[in-house]
């Protein structure tokens, strides 16, 4: 039996992601960072709605400004455990990255890349973003932004 696929519809975003809505982009990046790695969607999806919807650090620059023992804590809290650690390390480098070097924006992201290509190599740049995040993400934000 295939993997359940969590969308951005059962998470609250597609009208947003639909619009190519920044805030929405960065929510179903992060979602699509934590489904991702290699533990039950179930807690993967508590573990957003903890983190984005309860705790509201639904910004790079309020997600980025939490101490890795907050995430922890919150990853916790959602039972997401077997990575909490290196996982909340690298949420909070995502953030710095993106606030770095694109404004804490994907949609700036998007701008400065060439092609579909280009920003997918981008993505992948940043720590804890594998190939399996990119095709999460791209899956339902690949055609708001490329068509």
């Amino acid at each position: 039996m295939p993997a359940k696929q969590i969308t951005a519809r059962q998470l609250g975003l597609d009208d947003g992601l639909a619009q190519g809505c920044d805030d929405a982009l960065f929510k179903w990046l992060i979602a699509s960072f934590l489904f991702g790695k290699p533990i039950q969607q179930r807690i993967a999806e508590q573990a957003y709605r903890v983190i984005v919807e309860q705790h509201r650090r639904d910004t790079p620059r309020k997600l980025g400004g939490c101490s890795k023992a907050e995430l922890v804590r919150m990853l916790g809290q959602a039972h997401y455990v077997r990575y909490d650690l290196s996982t909340a390390e690298r949420l909070v480098k995502l953030c710095k990255k993106l606030n770095d070097e694109y404004a804490g924006s994907v949609r700036e992201l998007y701008r400065q890349s060439v092609d579909r290509q280009d920003f997918e190599a981008r993505l992948l740049v940043f720590e804890g973003i594998g190939p399996k995040t990119v095709e999460i993400f791209m899956r339902e934000a690949g055609p708001v932004l490329y068509g």
